[in-house]
């Protein structure tokens, strides 16, 4: 057990050293930042509030800056950035993959204090390598869905500056100081790229990466159509915003339908993995003999676990209906 104690105590030291760079040893934002919000300047709060207040610098660690330079280009990096977009997180890509390398060698930790064999603390070095994308994909779910819920009303009060005399981009402009987030920091952010120089186009396209929604898709279709061969806007806002009620609305009944099919998807992933542990914490040796009969235990579990998977995802697949 000498070994044991060394990698808990070892672990347990460099965590701590990790943590204490983050909290004592961050940086300050760039000064091109500072620059940018010359001309982009925080909105003001919504009407009866105060001016809003200026947004203290950012501190980053002090050796993620390094690790973003190493990763820049590549696809991962990338792919990884818009995730973490998507998701709202305000996290370069080079801080989540030292998140995840914390988190991992915390569920190694864990698991060893619990299991005291190594390859079930394997399972929790890497269940916790794998828990900040499953927070990542979990936030940008909630996001899309809140998103999506507000849409139709900032495309009737899209609506109702067109027909009052406002251009696209103050009716915008009216849903980023009116509407509450997220769907109003995103607005805030098209009026903000273009004011720095971009197009329209190019600042929808940015939105439209940042949130992968079909409904914002059809918003900004019919507004570049709209700029290109004009038409009246207003009237066919009106009829997308009809169809995204509709929409919203046939997706919330289905939810309330699949709820039971959902939570059932749910149960018989998590029931079996609970059970093992509670067995493995009232008697541990009985629990062992998977792992010390050879490579026959090894099986029988890597069966139940593939078929544990494969009932998650025909109930998801069942209940997954397309509107």
């Amino acid at each position: 057990m000498a070994w044991q104690t060394y990698v808990l105590v070892g672990g347990g030291i460099l965590i701590l050293i990790l943590l204490l760079l983050y909290i004592f040893g961050g940086e300050e934002e760039e000064v091109v930042v500072e620059r940018l919000e010359r001309y982009a300047a925080p909105r003001p709060g919504r009407r009866g509030e105060g001016p809003s207040r200026p947004t203290p610098p950012r501190r980053t660690m002090p050796f993620s800056e390094s690790l973003n330079r190493a990763i820049a280009g590549r696809g991962f990096a990338e792919d990884l950035r818009l995730q973490l977009a998507r998701a709202d997180l305000k996290v370069t890509p080079g801080e989540f993959l030292v998140i995840q390398i914390l988190t991992a060698m915390i569920g190694l930790l864990l698991a060893q204090l619990f299991f005291r064999f190594l390859p079930l603390a394997m399972l929790g070095l890497i269940a916790g390598f794998f828990a900040p994308r499953f927070y990542v994909a979990w936030r940008q779910r909630r996001r899309l869905q809140a998103f999506n819920a507000q849409l139709g009303d900032a495309i009737n009060l899209m609506v109702n500056g067109l027909r009052a005399g406002y251009s696209i981009l103050q009716a915008m402009e009216a849903v980023a100081r009116e509407l509450p987030p997220p769907i109003s920091t995103e607005f805030d952010r098209v009026v903000k790229e273009q004011q720095l120089g971009l197009s329209l186009d190019q600042a929808l396209q940015n939105m439209l990466r940042r949130v992968h929604s079909d409904d914002l898709e059809m918003l900004v279709t019919a507004i570049l159509i709209h700029r290109e061969i004009g038409g009246n806007l207003a009237e066919i806002l009106d009829t997308i915003s009809f169809t995204i009620r509709e929409r919203v609305r046939i997706k919330g009944e289905i939810r309330a339908l699949t709820a039971q099919q959902t939570l059932s998807g749910y149960v018989l992933m998590v029931l079996p993995i609970l059970l093992g542990l509670v067995l493995f914490g009232i008697n541990r040796n009985y629990m062992l003999n998977f792992f010390n009969s050879g490579i026959l235990g090894y099986f029988m579990v890597a069966c139940t676990a593939v078929m544990m998977l494969i009932g998650y995802f025909v109930i998801r697949r069942i209940v997954q209906i397309e509107v």
